[in-house]
């Protein structure tokens, strides 16, 4: 049987389709993108903007991987384009961007098809952008990895908890959360809203979908986070006014790692 691959969809607009040109920015934003330490976190939270915008908070957390040891990444985004109900697995072989082709876990996808809040449906994630937009940054900050991506419609915390937890895995498994925060905010707003969000975030505080787009499975991370006892560390804060917009309507951008066991501790 043919292998299925959903194909870019946002490719020339959130980020260069030219694999070059692709290539040298997410190679660029990675460079310059600060790292606080050097143990591999088992879970982020990174925006999902357009690169100009939000690549370079992006980068802050990309940057904090492991290469070498990461060799499964559970992708949960928020649906954008169309209502859904639970967490949708694609029903493909393949995601494909303009640098290459990332294989589904198929081992992963049928540990979490038995549970009822979990469906199979290509049609969400077709046009969906929260998702796409991290992979080439995946591609350039992993070597060899599977994906399970999962859209996010109306769940509870307490599902989404339990997908994750199905699938948790060790060290070679990450966790990554897209989410932007604020939306269309001026500037100081932005920046005072965000700055309480961060603070939740960290305090492993179920945030509001005024405070962040993908709060639905933001929350389940932070539900399963407090249950195993992790802490949060801040990676970069900061919003569309820093990057490559105005300040009258500005979108916030976070980058966050979250750590298993007691180092991390604040």
């Amino acid at each position: 049987m043919p292998q299925r691959t959903r194909t870019p969809a946002v490719a020339g607009m959130f980020y260069p389709a030219d694999p070059a040109a692709l290539t040298s920015m997410v190679d660029g934003m990675l460079s310059t993108a600060r790292t606080g330490h050097t143990d591999n976190p088992k879970a982020l939270a990174v925006p999902h903007a357009g690169y100009i915008y939000s690549g370079p908070t992006a980068a802050v957390a990309y940057a904090q991987l492991d290469r070498k040891r990461v060799r499964r990444v559970v992708l949960l985004g928020p649906a954008h384009r169309m209502p859904v109900q639970g967490l949708v697995l694609p029903e493909t072989d393949n995601f494909s961007t303009p640098l290459g082709s990332i294989p589904l876990d198929k081992e992963a996808m049928h540990a979490i098809e038995h549970l009822p809040q979990v469906s199979f449906n290509d049609t969400p994630h077709q046009t969906e952008h929260s998702l796409e937009v991290q992979l080439p940054f995946l591609q350039r900050s992993l070597d060899t990895f599977t994906l399970l991506p999962l859209v996010v419609g109306d769940a509870s915390s307490k599902a989404v908890a339990e997908v994750l937890d199905t699938i948790w895995g060790e060290e070679e498994t990450l966790v990554l959360i897209s989410s932007d925060l604020s939306h269309y905010h001026p500037y100081s707003e932005a920046q005072r809203i965000d700055a309480l969000t961060a603070d939740a975030i960290l305090h492993l505080i179920p945030v509001h979908h005024q405070q962040a787009c993908g709060a639905t499975p933001l929350n389940g991370l932070l539900h399963l986070a407090a249950h195993k006892g992790m802490r949060g560390m801040q990676l970069d804060l900061r919003n569309s006014g820093d990057t490559a917009g105005d300040r009258d309507r500005v979108v916030g951008y976070g980058a966050f790692a979250f750590y298993e066991g007691e180092r991390h501790a604040a």
